[in-house]
């Protein structure tokens, strides 16, 4: 039975009514991950009234952890995620029932569990776990909720929601290993894990009730430096092969490859050097600008003249460059360029790369360029 009282704030929003709060009492949510989202996400079900909700991460709390990953508190250092996250949630909704899994979302396990719950919620740091999550929603048939962050910015959506398309329609393929920081190495901005967190609680709720129009075949950016929000649209891949299984996840997003991506190659050009070049007597004509970051990303905004090769199609797409004219790769912020850097040169083009990216780009050269 609903507490009235407790949720008479949200039981007072127009449209929001009796049986949409029971449904959520009703509902069972696991999330993945006690981390910097998982911080925003797991306190914002509980408040809602979300009856059941499993929480799953094999970590212990750092001190490092603290400025972002709020759900814990300084005196939980060294304790398991899963048990100080539950008992703030027990503290917050007494009345929930908070279930502990203090193991990896990994392997056969993963998909046993998830068929526990009604929807799935992925906060989690790894390519590979993302992965993983949205083979699990497909094979399932759970709707999943999914966010990252990075620096000063992060992004949230809704997949495999009644059949719609999900995170590898988006993201066909990983991004290579070392091309992408973690947070250790990246940083992050705590707040940013506060806002895209909430973002993904709200689809949460908006999927349990019927609320609203959910994040499904949409995908919303944030950027804390500008205050900006981009949405972005995507479809399922008519030509993919229906997800039947799991496969070695690790060994799909090279966890376990070895490599540098900074010893790909350091001959790289500022904005303004490739600004200079570009608009030299027919400077444009002499080069051959190569776009490595995906399509979505690639309708933000661009480079002109620059020809889209998403990194990972890049090896089969060598065929329609000129060998005799050389090449200048760039993407995001640098660093996927270094991968393509070296394949571009071992492939045996002259070859250089963008540094800092379309990002430096936009903020030293064209500020009509949009920022994400």
């Amino acid at each position: 039975m609903i507490d009235a009282a407790l949720h008479a704030r949200q039981l007072a929003l127009p449209g929001f009514e009796p049986r949409n709060q029971q449904a959520l009492a009703d509902a069972r949510v696991l999330v993945i991950g006690a981390g910097g989202l998982g911080s925003a996400v797991l306190p914002a079900l509980a408040a809602a009234g979300v009856g059941t909700i499993g929480i799953i991460d094999d970590d212990v709390v750092e001190r490092s952890n603290l400025h972002r990953q709020t759900v814990h508190a300084a005196a939980d250092v060294g304790r398991r995620k899963v048990d100080s996250a539950a008992e703030r949630l027990v503290a917050i909704a007494p009345a929930a029932e908070v279930i502990r899994h203090p193991s990896r979302f990994e392997g056969e396990a993963a998909l046993a569990l998830a068929r526990d719950y009604d929807l799935i919620v992925d906060g989690s740091d790894t390519f590979a776990t993302r992965y993983l999550a949205d083979d699990v929603a497909s094979i399932t048939g759970r709707p999943l909720v999914w966010g990252a962050v990075l620096a000063y910015g992060g992004q949230a959506g809704v997949g495999r929601l009644a059949g719609g398309p999900g995170y590898r329609d988006l993201f066909p393929s990983p991004p290579p290993p070392g091309t992408v920081l973690d947070c250790a190495r990246g940083g992050v901005l705590p707040t940013v894990c506060g806002i895209v967190g909430s973002i993904m609680a709200t689809e949460v709720i908006k999927i349990i009730t019927g609320i609203g129009q959910p994040l499904t075949g949409r995908v919303t950016t944030y950027d804390a430096l500008t205050g900006a929000f981009r949405e972005l649209a995507y479809a399922a891949d008519p030509t993919a092969e229906p997800v039947t299984g799991l496969m070695d996840y690790a060994a799909f997003c090279g966890v376990d490859a070895g490599g540098d991506p900074e010893a790909a190659g350091t001959d790289a050009l500022t904005a303004p050097q490739l600004a200079a070049r570009l608009s030299a007597p027919g400077g444009a004509e002499r080069v051959q600008l190569v776009d490595v970051r995906e399509e979505w990303e690639f309708a933000i905004g661009s480079i002109p003249g620059a020809r889209l090769m998403p990194l990972g199609a890049l090896p089969a797409m060598l065929d329609v460059l000129d060998a005799d004219r050389p090449v200048i790769a760039y993407c995001h912020h640098g660093i996927r360029s270094l991968t393509a850097l070296a394949v571009l040169r071992a492939a045996g083009f002259d070859a250089q790369h963008l540094e800092g990216g379309i990002d430096a780009w936009s903020a030293q050269v064209d500020p009509d360029v949009a920022r994400y």
